[in-house]
């Protein structure tokens, strides 16, 4: 393995690369997991708990999905060891520590989660959070912070008011802010009426959720927006136009989830128009497939720019970074460690590029040239540097890190069936 990454390190020296710089870098890139790929976004307000509404689904039974806290924790705790680097772990509100009682969402309180930041510093992990909207009664008619019923908007301002104080307690306990994302499914099947109206009451509800300031050393707030969702094909409230306007007004952060606008349109082209204007983003990394299917990550085109382009706007600390996926048809383990190493390498695969020469090309007119480069990069050894950085990790190199999911998933269906 150090031949082939001696070998690797020569070969990238010819274009003017800097492996070893490159890995430094890497090694300071944070990810964000996600809690809810461990059990197919259930949650564990109730036994048995499963999603529901809001215009999103897993789909598959494949088994051992983890039916508790300390299930989940041990699949996180394993998957992991498979994936080098810092990492951070991304928990829903419906997550919580509830001890078996019943806790609805405008009543959930920090202690809920007291448990979740001592498993995460003992795991060296910092944490995230979301508000959940959806999987409730109060979501069924497919509205919730711009719903018209005012009781129902009421309960879930609440609820993200009490998840922002919750983020806020994460952060101080961490020293590190907590990212507190907020996604609504709020929208319709076919044309409304009242598009403006239903605007009008999310900017106000919106407004009375961020009236409670936190310093951004605790808490930085995210809004994410949607194309469309089965049962909102028409109508979404929470748009990208929407937030980003209401964003760029209140001095909040945009999230730009991969798989939340036009099957065609590239995602990885807003960053460096947003980054002119806002200080802060956050991604969510997924991979849709004709819709918002929420597929494993993989390294394909779109995750490829993606990273380039954070990369090339030397973005840095300015950016988040988590995954957000779920696949209930294959293991799960192997569900995290395949997204996450895809994420890991396309920002080492932008890390390893020559910048600096491709942009001389670009501005000297030899577009031939920059091309050229781009496709040659294609074929360097970017596999051998990535095993290198896993093995300075501890981590299993690509060959290698699907014995262990194998073998976890063996120990697990013993147990969960």
């Amino acid at each position: 393995m150090a031949d082939r990454y001696t070998d690797a390190k020569t070969r990238y020296a010819g274009i003017g690369v800097n492996t070893d710089a490159a890995l430094k870098r890497l090694a300071d890139f944070s990810l964000s997991l996600h809690c809810w790929q461990a059990d197919d976004v259930g949650g564990f307000e109730s036994a048995g708990g499963e999603l529901s509404g809001g215009g999103i689904q897993a789909t598959g039974n494949y088994p051992g999905k983890a039916r508790n806290l300390s299930e989940l924790r041990a699949d996180i705790e394993t998957a992991m060891k498979l994936i080098p680097g810092k990492k951070r772990l991304n928990l829903h509100a419906s997550y919580g520590d509830f001890g078996g009682r019943a806790v609805d969402r405008d009543s959930i309180e920090p202690e809920h989660f007291s448990s979740w930041v001592s498993w995460a510093g003992a795991q060296g992990l910092q944490l995230d959070f979301n508000c959940t909207m959806f999987s409730h009664r109060l979501a069924d008619d497919g509205f919730t912070l711009s719903s018209k019923d005012k009781g129902i908007r009421d309960f879930w301002i609440a609820h993200v008011q009490r998840c922002r104080e919750i983020s806020a307690y994460m952060g101080r306990e961490q020293g590190s802010p907590a990212v507190h994302n907020i996604w609504i499914p709020d929208g319709m099947k076919d044309y409304p009426a009242d598009r403006f109206g239903y605007r009008g009451i999310l900017t106000r509800s919106l407004d009375r959720i961020f009236e409670t300031r936190y310093p951004e050393s605790e808490v930085l707030d995210a809004l994410e927006s949607k194309l469309f969702g089965i049962g909102s094909e028409a109508f979404v409230v929470g748009s990208h136009d929407f937030y980003l306007a209401y964003a760029m007004s209140r001095g909040k952060m945009i999230c730009l989830d991969m798989g939340h606008f036009h099957p065609t349109e590239l995602v990885a082209d807003k960053v460096s128009a947003i980054l002119q204007f806002k200080d802060t983003l956050l991604l969510h990394v997924s991979r849709p497939m004709r819709w918002d299917s929420d597929h494993i990550v993989v390294l394909n085109d779109d995750l490829y720019f993606m990273a380039h382009e954070v990369v090339r706007a030397a973005a840095g600390k300015r950016i988040y970074v988590g995954l957000d996926f779920f696949d209930a048809s294959v293991n799960r383990i192997g569900a995290y460690a395949v997204g996450a190493r895809s994420a890991l390498k396309a920002w080492l695969a932008a890390y390893l590029e020559p910048r600096e020469e491709l942009v001389r090309l670009e501005e000297t007119g030899n577009f031939i040239g920059r091309m050229a480069l781009s496709e040659r990069l294609k074929t360097m050894p970017l596999g051998d540097v990535w095993d290198h950085f896993c093995e300075m990790n501890d981590v299993p190199v690509e060959a290698d890190y699907m014995k262990q999911v194998s073998a976890y998933e063996r120990d697990v269906l013993s147990k969960r069936g």
